[in-house]
Formats: structure tokens, C-alpha cells, sequence
């Protein structure tokens, strides 16, 4: 958090879908994951100003293994000095999570979930846990419905970000759209009942994404690591490619409100200075 002209401001940095695998192996014999979210946690820790918070919203891992855990907390421990908050997948272990990544906050905060809230910043955060088992859809079931129903009521006035890995709508992209938050349009209905969300961040479908979602917006954040394929057409197959990764940048003020960047892993060539040609038509006239 920091003061510009006398006002707080606070810059929340999202990285999703890391699908961190055991050391040395590929995803699908072609995606360096571990390599990718690396690099990513590298672009993080270098950005600046400094960010308040880095969240990871979910596919933490490719298949929930120990090892992978392992890997995904050494990748951690090495380049990240942010308070970092976490949540499930569909391709997470809510079990094993709990277990390897204990250390981290909100973990182990609820007895069954991985689901907290984050209440010390100007920005409230709830993270909330889609992930099913043994399915790549989410659901809320009535026990999470209800804590964030409670929860959301308990701070009724304060900006409030909710982080959830399943989007709560549907996309066009048809493979993704088979395996959405299951309930979304309850969950859209128990939105609309509190007005101090101001932003509904996700994981899940490798590309960005923005809609509106009840009175707010919802936001799909690119992966970090591979990206799914751009297909709105009617005979869509379930494919990735390595487009460039990339994460969400969420800064708020109290003049702002919140504004949503992305910002690319990579270095590309730049920056160069605007030089403005003397025929440019917005130049003052003398």
C-alpha cells in the first residue's frame, strides 16, 4: 500500500494456472511449467512499484502430487517476498494442498476448504474454493454458498475482490464452457445481493476474459504457463499453444476505484520515448 496525492492506492498482482509438475517433467511432453512459473514469479518480484499481495487463483499443480507441492513451495520460497494467497483447482488436492502448503496464509483457516478472507488491505479479499473431486467442473455446494453469503454480509461497505478458480459464466469457448462453476447463476444471484464487490477475479480458462458478472465485472486471467486456444466456432477441440504468458494486475485507489492491467511475462524491445511527428493533429496550435 502506498499514498499518491495524499491517497491510499494498492496494486494486487494475479498469476493463474501455474500446473507446476514433479521437478524435470514437461506438461504433455511439451510445457515447461515449472520454467514458465519461474520466470513468472521472476517478472512479480521485479515489478514495480511493489505490490501489496500476489494471488494464484487455483491450478497451482498439475495433478495435486507431493512432489509437485514441493516444487511449487520451493519455486515460492525462492523468488517471492509477497504475502501470497492461494486456492484449488480442478487440477489441485484440496487434501494434499492443505497438507504440503500449510505454511502459507488461510490454508488451513477453514477445517474442510481452502477458502479465507483477506482483511487488512483497503481491498478486502475473499478467496473461495470451487474445486470438485473427481470432476474439471466447480461448484459451490450449500456449506460454501452459505460462508460466502455470511461472509460478504459481514462487511458490507468495504471493497471486497472475491478470487474463485472456476468463472461463475460462460465464455463461448465450448470445451471450457462444458466445465464452468456448475451453479454459476446461483452464484450470480447471491452476488447481486451485495453491492461492495467490486471485482470477481478467476482462473481455469488459460486466456483473458471480461464480462459482466451481476452488477460487477468478472475477470479471466491468462496462464501463466500455456494458453488455450482461441476457437468461438461451432466444432471446437480442446487445444493449448504457448502464446506469450502473461498475469493481471489489479490496482485500486480511492480515486480510481479498481482498474485491471495485464502485464506480459517476457521483455520485448522498448521502451522508446514518444516522439511526436510535427503533422501530428493534436499538437497545441500557436
Amino acid at each position: 500500500m502506498r499514498k499518491i496525492h495524499g491517497r491510499l492506492s494498492l496494486i494486487l498482482i494475479q498469476m493463474t494456472d501455474l500446473h507446476v509438475r514433479p521437478h524435470g517433467m514437461p506438461l504433455a511432453r511439451v510445457g515447461e511449467t515449472n520454467m514458465l512459473t519461474e520466470r513468472a514469479l521472476r517478472a512479480v518480484r521485479a515489478f514495480v512499484p511493489r505490490p501489496a499481495a500476489l494471488l494464484i487463483s487455483g491450478d497451482l499443480t498439475d495433478n495435486g502430487l507431493p512432489t509437485e507441492y514441493e516444487e511449487l513451495a520451493s519455486l515460492l520460497r525462492r523468488t517471492i517476498d509477497l504475502p501470497t494467497y492461494m486456492i484449488p483447482g480442478n487440477h489441485d488436492r484440496r487434501e494434499e494442498l492443505k497438507r504440503q502448503m500449510a505454511d502459507w496464509p488461510g490454508i488451513g483457516d477453514d477445517p474442510e476448504f481452502v477458502q479465507y478472507t483477506v482483511d487488512h488491505l483497503p481491498v478486502r479479499l475473499v478467496m473461495l474454493d470451487t474445486a470438485m473431486p473427481h470432476s474439471s467442473a466447480g461448484e459451490l455446494c450449500e456449506r460454501r454458498m452459505r460462508w460466502l453469503d455470511a461472509t460478504l454480509a459481514a462487511e458490507p461497505h468495504k471493497p471486497t475482490l472475491i478470487a474463485m478458480h472456476h468463472p461463475p459464466f460462460l465464455t463461448g469457448i465450448g470445451h471450457m464452457d462444458r466445465i464452468p462453476l456448475r451453479n454459476w447463476r446461483e452464484f450470480q444471484g447471491l452476488l447481486a445481493r451485495h453491492r461492495q464487490v467490486i471485482r470477481v477475479v478467476c482462473g481455469h480458462d488459460h486466456r483473458p476474459i471480461i464480462t459482466q458478472v451481476a452488477h460487477t465485472i468478472g475477470c479471466i486471467g491468462p496462464s501463466v504457463a500455456h494458453q488455450v486456444e482461441l476457437d468461438l466456432g461451432p466444432h471446437q477441440a480442446p487445444l493449448w499453444n504457448l502464446e506469450p504468458p502473461a498475469y493481471l494486475v489489479h490496482y485500486w485507489s480511492e480515486t480510481t476505484g479498481l482498474v485491471t492491467h495485464m502485464g506480459y511475462v517476457e521483455n520485448y524491445p522498448g521502451p522508446y520515448p514518444f516522439l511526436l511527428d510535427p503533422d501530428y493533429p493534436g499538437l497545441p496550435s500557436r
